[in-house]
């Protein structure tokens, strides 16, 4: 089992004042965390009580005598210390001292500082000491027993007096120790570092980074990073499971709609390439999703059930059962394709779909402009995407627009209103999801 060790300044008020009949701060954090090895650190007027009465060692030693255990107690002798509100001469000298404490404490072993002794620039000392990160430590602040400041009064100290008449002696006693959780300055770059990671959607860089910080740290974001990888990974099972855990509020599709989650999640998917400028991938990626979307719109909105006319699982048309049931559709596909040796049925494609919905609408006299969207959408997919999928060139928006009459914004755009179309009920706030995911991470982290 590990040491406590504590390192304090001693203040005026140590170790009781004459105000109240209760412990000062030194004495309460060894009686709250029954220190191992306590190091004192005295200035010129401390080290003058300390010879006028041993009135601190008198008290500490007698409290270790009353809990029944054994402490060293190092004394840090400053006889010269007179200006004892200068913030640099304790910077210096606390790091010094600590970095030896520190130097000498075995893995298992526990640093307390207390920050509630001493002078204004001591405390600060310490403060900023944790705050650079240099030091495992943990900064034990004490309340006072009133709430209010302990007054300073030296006259006529009787320590056996107050030490026999403190009320923190009578058990059970108020644990007026508070643990500061000062986050170090390492810390808050790294998680300054998360956050833009997090606004550029690079959920795997910024849990990489996450991992790194201590699990304290991170404990109230680390899940969240976590559901924003799976999101982007599309591992809609992991999602699903944490979105469950962490109840949030930042999935517009819940699981129980699989079918539909897939299809607007992997449109959300796109949507993050596209603000992350990867051109190419957006290009890449849109021949699934149109295909589903042009599916979805031929068995929800035209009230075709097209997946009874596949192959028993697979992605093939069944000749017979299409002419069987929709002979108009088979026919249609049939004269489409003449000029190419005539419709295979095997692979279904979405240039397939696009046939049957133009040539639906327009026997029915009906939408033209779905009629228009999906024949820009399969033109989109028609004129770059192959190209893009099967040779290593570099995309920009510029390429986008030349190459097919618009900008991966517009596509993106015509890609929002083929759902319109579909059973996939969306409000504009669904398509901003990561956004609002983003800052539930941020603020986690904040």
């Amino acid at each position: 089992m590990g040491k406590t060790l504590l390192f304090s300044p001693v203040g005026g008020t140590d170790p009781m004042p004459q105000t109240n009949w209760h412990d000062g701060s030194l004495v309460h954090i060894c009686r709250v965390y029954r220190p191992d090895i306590v190091h004192l650190y005295m200035s010129a007027e401390i080290l003058a009580n300390h010879e006028a009465d041993n009135r601190y060692l008198y008290c500490l030693e007698d409290l270790a005598k009353r809990q029944e255990r054994l402490a060293e107690y190092h004394l840090i002798e400053r006889p010269d210390l007179h200006k004892v509100q200068d913030f640099d001469i304790f910077y210096q000298d606390f790091r010094q001292l600590i970095h030896d404490i520190s130097a000498k404490m075995e893995p298992e072993d526990t640093l307390l500082l207390n920050v509630s002794s001493g002078t204004p620039a001591m405390k600060s000392a310490l403060l900023v000491l944790t705050t650079l990160g240099e030091y495992p430590c943990k900064l034990i602040q004490v309340r006072t027993p009133t709430g209010k400041m302990n007054e300073h009064q030296h006259e006529g100290y009787d320590v056996q007096l107050l030490w026999e008449g403190n009320e923190d002696n009578i058990e059970p006693f108020e644990n007026r120790c508070e643990e500061i959780h000062c986050p170090s300055l390492s810390r808050l770059k790294q998680e300054e570092i998360i956050k833009k990671l997090v606004r550029s959607y690079d959920y795997e860089a910024a849990l990489e980074v996450a991992k790194l910080l201590p699990g304290e740290a991170t404990e109230n974001y680390l899940p969240w990073l976590e559901l924003a990888c799976a999101r982007i990974r599309l591992d809609l099972p992991r999602l699903n499971k944490l979105d469950k855990e962490l109840m949030s509020d930042c999935i517009p599709i819940k699981g129980k709609d699989t079918e539909k989650q897939k299809i607007f999640e992997y449109a959300l998917n796109l949507a993050v390439k596209l603000e992350k400028k990867e051109y190419a991938d957006f290009v890449r990626g849109i021949t699934p999703l149109i295909a589903d979307l042009f599916e979805s719109i031929v068995q929800h909105y035209l009230k075709i059930n097209i997946r009874s006319c596949y192959r028993a699982n697979s992605l093939k048309w069944d000749g017979a059962r299409l002419q069987q049931k929709y002979p108009h559709i088979a026919k249609m596909l049939e004269e489409n394709y003449n000029y190419c040796g005539g419709f295979r049925y095997d692979t279904v494609y979405s240039d397939h779909f696009k046939t049957i919905i133009v040539g639906t609408v327009k026997e029915a006299g009906g939408e033209s402009d779905l009629v228009v969207l999906t024949e820009r959408l399969r033109h989109v997919e028609e004129t770059i995407r192959n190209e893009v999928a099967h040779e290593i060139v570099s995309v920009s928006d510029r390429d986008i627009k030349a190459r097919t009459g618009f900008t991966a914004d517009k596509i993106l755009d015509l890609i929002k209103d083929a759902f319109k179309y579909t059973d996939i009920v969306l409000s504009p706030v669904h398509w901003d999801s990561y956004e609002k995911m983003n800052e539930r991470i941020i603020a986690q982290i904040d």
